[in-house]
């Protein structure tokens, strides 16, 4: 990004490189009249058009403007001023060649080169070779002089930019177009089908609640006829077999709710729309509707890593908190702090001498926060570990950034980024803390009346 005194300077040169062009009254019009039209005329067509009237009207000079075609790698003529040269020529011609300069032709005409913006290359749909977008030809040219040529140069310049901006304007169309039929698709073929597997929730349920009631009969069958020891290791092995699979219903059940939560939320049709992320939001309690069911999912997952969870030093955490959130976007806000605690989290030594790996989480009230008789509430997640580096922590909720005492653990640098983006909906904001022992990563949104 540039600075003011750059562009001042930049201002300053193309000032003095007008006065030295000299461009004449009739020249600055023909200019000042594409700009304007070339904003006005959406379709694409209308203004291939314009590129050739433009020295038609002005200059009396007719034009051809030639396109680059990406699959026959061929210039094809796409305009004209002249409509029965337009319907002698073959749709790609060979007559012009794309150089990177200007160049005359053996029927005395001028052809300038269309030059795309060169940071903006990969947006094109299609592979711009030396930059090229495509050729203007400009005759006749008998009476021409370097002043002619260098206006025409120039307006074959802004010619380019202003195509290279349609190209992309249109490719983000038809990129939209695609998005939002893709959302169509996944209501039809992911989301909406996802339901069913409530059905088969219930019939499992059912069989397993089937499985317990023979279990209970056989065990008072047993006990009438006296033959305990027969049936004991049948019925306990159908115990552990209807224990299992109880167990098995609800991870089963915890894994559709949440993988259902997300995926409604994440392809909600509003943030395609809008182009952005938008709310739903409802009454809720942060704790038991949005932070247990996160946690539930990484519990075996810190347990495994030898992290123990210590919810006692945060907040407090079995107080009830009624919000107004979209719960949708708070869970996923809270499986990605969640997510960094299980990968980030190391073990220190407590100032007593005793060696701990923990994380936790817990809120508290901050009063007034955002202005008076507007609460705060602060959400935490803790992990402990080193401290992350004083340079970089402003940086750490930046797009795809990831801190150089992290870099050798997978990650995207995007879990951050997306915290913030949605507490910031809410009203939010976010921060972190380097605290005794670990790192601190807490959100404030507004207190619900």
């Amino acid at each position: 990004m540039n600075t003011f005194e750059d562009i001042l300077e930049r201002i300053e040169i193309k000032k003095n490189d007008y006065q030295r062009y000299g461009f004449g009254q009739i020249e600055y019009n023909a200019i000042m009249t594409f700009f304007d039209l070339a904003q006005e005329f959406d379709d694409i067509d209308d203004f291939y058009s314009l590129c050739v009237a433009i020295p038609k009207s002005f200059l009396n000079l007719d034009a051809n403007l030639y396109l680059r075609n990406p699959k026959s790698k061929t210039m094809q003529l796409v305009t004209t001023t002249d409509d029965q040269e337009y319907e002698s020529k073959l749709i790609f011609s060979e007559n012009v060649i794309p150089y990177g300069y200007p160049y005359y032709t053996d029927k005395k005409s001028l052809v300038f080169p269309i030059y795309g913006k060169k940071y903006l290359l990969d947006q094109l749909p299609f592979k711009a070779q030396d930059n090229v977008l495509g050729l203007l030809e400009i005759y006749p040219v008998e009476d021409r002089t370097l002043h002619n040529e260098l206006f025409l140069q120039k307006y074959a310049n802004r010619i380019g930019f202003n195509m290279h901006d349609k190209f992309i304007a249109e490719k983000n169309v038809e990129h939209l177009k695609f998005i939002r039929t893709l959302i169509a698709d996944i209501e039809h073929n992911v989301i909406a089908p996802n339901i069913v597997y409530r059905l088969y929730l219930r019939r499992l349920r059912g069989k397993i609640m089937k499985n317990i009631a023979i279990e209970t009969l056989l065990s008072d069958l047993c006990n009438k006829l006296g033959d305990e020891n027969t049936m004991e290791n049948f019925l306990k092995e159908l115990k552990e077999v209807n224990k299992g699979l109880t167990e098995e219903l609800e991870n089963i059940g915890k894994h559709y709710a949440n993988t259902s939560l997300f995926l409604e939320t994440l392809f909600r049709r509003s943030h395609f729309d809008q182009g952005r992320l938008t709310l739903r939001t409802k009454l809720c309690n942060m704790k038991k509707d949005v932070v247990q069911p996160q946690l539930e999912r990484y519990v075996e997952q810190f347990g495994n890593a030898g992290i123990t969870l210590d919810d006692r030093l945060s907040g407090i955490p079995d107080e009830e908190i009624i919000s107004v959130v979209d719960v949708g976007l708070m869970a996923q806000v809270y499986a990605n702090l969640f997510s960094n605690a299980l990968k980030y989290t190391e073990e220190v030594i407590m100032h007593w001498g005793e060696k701990r790996k923990y994380m936790s989480y817990g809120h508290e009230v901050i009063r007034e926060y955002f202005g008076p008789g507007k609460d705060g509430i602060k959400y935490n997640v803790f992990n402990t570990g080193r401290h992350i580096p004083p340079e970089e922590r402003n940086k750490i909720f930046d797009e795809g950034y990831r801190g150089t005492n992290i870099r050798s653990r997978p990650g995207t640098g995007h879990g951050l980024t997306f915290v913030k983006t949605a507490v910031e909906l809410h009203g939010g904001i976010v921060g972190y803390e380097a605290t005794p022992y670990g790192n601190n990563f807490y959100f404030i949104i507004p207190r619900s009346d």
